[in-house]
């Protein structure tokens, strides 16, 4: 990099520090610091720091052995820098004289010229071992890349499957797209891609999915600015063939920032009378912002899924989709922070949270009503466990067929090219 504005490392580096030592997510802490870069600038440093946070235990190791004595106190951000400048070596094509040089370049940025030496130092003596180091590296526990308490809840509820769930989790996602079909079907939008030279692919349940060969920009998506389609994860978009949302109907997507199920709801039905509602002000601006783009009306308020007597008007619901606050286990290879953000003991607060919010809800539905639950979880305390236990306290939420198959609930996994980690369970209300 020769723009000498600024540091793409140190500028990693204190992301990175934002979400280990104060705890912020990427998702907040990057935005401020990618606004005075070049556009591919923004999607180096993005690169940079999931890449660093996806792999953290594998770069700390390597870490701990070039080091004596690793930094801390006033040095820490340098050693922040020096996970950065060892994702670059193992996983970037960026030329190793290059991540070199500019991870040198870093301490100056991060106003400690007189640690330039010692940079130099570890990321020279890494090239020298690296080959050594990585084999030793794939003996470790470390190579499965998540914390101890989470690869141990994973372990436990999927015995047989920990493994490819544990290495779906340390790729990259797939990049999906939900194709609007008030202005296209699937397979009429697949062939403006192909017209477009972009490859993607249909998925074999959700009907308005389509995976890309290779993500893109969204800019160079056929309509994206006119509302023809929008950028969703597979799993996501599953909450709404489940739904079966219709024209008419009150419906209420709770939990609904950004938006992207409410305007999915208004795509299946347009006619539909849909309140969206979260706790959370600031990201309901997304709620408008989206709802805006696909040129869509609903009913958008700040409200709390504990106390419903507080914001909605007296209506029932005909549906309630719950997209209940959850640990984010399902997501992690879009968001590698929640790894270290999350700690055993919020699993249990969540599953409490849960349930508040399931059993403020259940008397706004009407008799003969549908509630999805969902989460982007796949521990069962969130998920199954959750439901049977709500349907024990409830004798009239009956469990109701989700697809042909019959099952009342599913679970998806997170898979290398399919959707995320996902739970959807339907409920209907008794009549009686």
């Amino acid at each position: 990099m020769k723009n000498n504005k600024y540091n793409l490392r140190a500028i990693a580096a204190n992301a990175i520090a934002q979400v280990l030592d104060k705890g912020q997510s990427l998702s907040n802490a990057l935005p401020e610091l990618q606004k005075p870069l070049s556009d591919k600038d923004r999607s180096l440093l993005q690169e940079l720091c999931f890449g660093t946070l996806r792999t953290l235990p594998e770069l700390e190791w390597y870490i701990h052995r070039l080091m004596d004595k690793t930094l801390t106190g006033k040095q820490r951000p340098l050693h922040y820098l020096l996970l950065v400048g060892l994702y670059q070596l193992l996983y970037t094509r960026i030329p190793p004289h290059a991540a070199v040089a500019e991870t040198v370049n870093g301490a100056i940025a991060l106003k400690r010229p007189q640690m330039k030496g010692l940079i130099n130092g570890v990321m020279r003596e890494f090239q020298r071992q690296q080959q050594a180091l990585t084999e030793r590296q794939q003996q470790q526990k470390s190579r499965f890349q998540h914390p101890s308490w989470l690869l141990q809840r994973i372990q436990e509820a999927y015995p047989d499957k920990w493994q490819p769930i544990v290495e779906a989790n340390n790729q990259k996602p797939p990049m999906w797209l939900r194709v609007n079909r008030q202005h296209h079907s699937r397979d009429d939008y697949l062939s403006l891609l192909q017209q477009a030279g972009i490859e993607a692919f249909t998925h074999v349940d959700y009907p308005d999915a389509l995976r890309l060969a290779t993500p893109n920009s969204v800019n160079q998506l056929p309509g994206f600015s006119e509302g023809w389609v929008t950028v969703q994860d597979a799993s996501a978009q599953g909450c709404i063939p489940f739904l079966a949302p219709q024209d008419g109907e009150n419906i209420l997507d709770l939990c609904a920032a950004p938006g992207g199920k409410t305007t999915h709801i208004l795509e299946a039905a347009p006619q539909a009378n849909v309140t969206a509602v979260d706790v959370d002000e600031t990201r309901l601006k997304r709620v408008h912002e989206n709802l805006a783009r696909l040129g869509q009306r609903a009913k958008v308020c700040v409200g709390d899924g504990r106390d419903p007597q507080s914001w909605y008007e007296g209506q029932t619901y005909d549906r309630i989709l719950l997209d209940a606050p959850c640990s984010a286990t399902g997501v992690i290879r879009r968001h590698p922070d929640i790894k270290w953000l999350r700690r055993s003991s919020d699993i249990d607060e969540l599953a409490s949270l849960q349930k508040e919010i399931l059993d403020a809800v259940w008397p706004i539905l009407k008799p003969g009503g549908t509630l999805i639950y969902a989460t982007c979880s796949i521990l069962p305390e969130e998920n199954r466990l959750q439901i049977e236990e709500f349907i024990k306290l409830h004798p009239d939420a009956r469990p109701t067929a989700i697809d042909a198959s019959g099952a009342t609930y599913r679970q998806n996994l997170p898979e290398p090219e399919g959707g995320d980690g996902f739970f959807y369970a339907k409920l209907t209300k008794a009549l009686t």
